[in-house]
């Protein structure tokens, strides 16, 4: 399988990939459009501030540290005003129309296979140069104001720039599409992309971790019902990540072993297994804590998705969305129609810094809020102000009815 990487800049400056499997594309015979004609500002051009007249240069979003959790918590109050729920001819994740008025979309042509760009409102975005000699300015990476200075002498308030990378990738141009319903080709596609760009972000000065994710459905909050996903590139190692990577590093003083390893091990030998291939594995973890919750592992040790195999890669092309299908069927209507789950999807690989990176192992954790058709978890007073978490099922019988649902599945998938 052959596929080929275009990449081109959109009007504002941001970095565009084509990934293309389909043959004459991805052979070369053929080229897609590459400009983008619309007419937006360089996101990166210096402007003048209008309360001073100085030019100035734009400036990324902050983060702040909470002093109570040690956690930062990015300021990015532009996202406010982005796309939402658009109808389907002016999806800005859409493919240009033909022949069409301009529309302000994302895509420059009228196809393609999957794509990969950088979020035009991100919550995190690394501003070229510097800002002016007051460290404020009018426009912070698309309209966020600029920050109330910390209190004179206080040492409690610290912050920095937000200045990670957030991406966009689209997985079909079929607005109607989804996930579950792409062939092995065009998955693989998807594969190669998450694997791509993995490897370019972690290569970025300041990037300590990458996570390619999924939103699906209105219910997780997703503002754009195109099928896409978004890779991140956070300049911090995340609470959930740091959480992990702490009890990794106490079990191998411990014991001199890998913990996440040996989980897997555990996990592939155990009752809560409900899907495997040649070199996948789906399992209800021992302790799952959503309604529905699936996590999906390589058989071998992987510390991220540029370390796949192809042999592995193009198993994963089958296997996942197979997955997919199978929780797309866990929840029925009394007449039998299936309902279709909301999602979060997404991969938790090894950070980037050399110490941490070897307690890492490859996986994707997959989870829903529905606990029941028409019925969603809302996280309560303990869970939410607390976060002690409390289960409204076991994960034994996640395990029994997602067997039972992906057996319900079987053939639906295409070629």
């Amino acid at each position: 399988m052959t596929i080929r990487t275009t990449k081109t800049h959109l009007a504002d400056g941001r970095e565009f990939f084509y990934f293309d499997d389909s043959p004459d594309y991805a052979e070369g015979r053929k080229t897609r459009r590459l400009d983008d004609p619309r007419p937006l500002a360089d996101r990166a051009a210096p402007f003048e501030d209008p309360a001073t007249g100085r030019l100035v240069r734009p400036q990324g979003p902050e983060m702040r540290l909470d002093p109570l959790t040690g956690e930062w918590i990015p300021m990015a109050s532009h996202r406010m005003n982005r796309t939402f729920q658009p109808a389907a001819d002016s999806c800005p994740l859409c493919p240009a129309q033909v022949g069409g008025d301009y529309q302000d979309g994302e895509i420059p042509d009228t196809d393609y296979d999957v794509v990969v760009f950088e979020n035009r409102f991100p919550s995190y975005w690394r501003a070229p140069g510097e800002a002016g000699a007051d460290g404020s300015l009018a426009d912070r990476g698309g309209g966020a104001p600029a920050p109330p200075p910390a209190p004179a002498g206080s040492a409690l308030w610290r912050s920095r720039p937000a200045d990670g990378r957030c991406e966009v990738i689209c997985f079909s141009p079929d607005h109607t599409g989804q996930f579950a319903r792409l062939g092995a080709r065009r998955a693989r596609t998807v594969i190669e992309a998450w694997a791509a760009r993995t490897q370019a972000l972690q290569a970025m000065d300041g990037i300590a971790q990458v996570y390619p994710f999924e939103n699906r459905g209105a219910e997780i909050g997703v503002t754009l019902p195109h099928p896409h996903g978004q890779i991140y590139g956070y300049p911090n190692i995340t609470p959930k990540t740091a959480a992990m990577l702490r009890q990794a590093a106490g079990y191998r003083q411990a014991t001199g072993r890998h913990l996440l390893t040996d989980v897997f091990e555990a996990e592939a030998a155990g009752p809560r297994v409900v899907a495997e291939s040649d070199h996948w594995v789906a399992y209800v973890p021992h302790a799952a804590r959503w309604p529905v919750e699936t996590h999906l592992a390589p058989r071998r040790h992987r510390l991220d998705l540029p370390a796949l195999s192809s042999d592995e890669r193009d198993d994963l092309a089958v296997f996942y969305p197979r997955l997919l299908r199978g929780l797309d069927r866990f929840f029925v209507q009394p007449d039998g129609r299936p309902v279709p789950l909301p999602y979060i999807s997404g991969w938790h690989q090894a950070p980037v810094d050399p110490e941490l990176r070897p307690l890492g192992r490859l996986h994707l954790q997959l989870f829903s809020i529905r606990r029941a058709p028409g019925k969603l978890k809302y996280l309560a007073g303990s869970e939410s102000g607390m976060g002690a978490w409390i289960s409204d099922t076991t994960p034994e019988r996640i395990a029994a009815r997602l067997r039972e649902a992906l057996a319900e599945a079987q053939g639906e998938g295409r070629p």
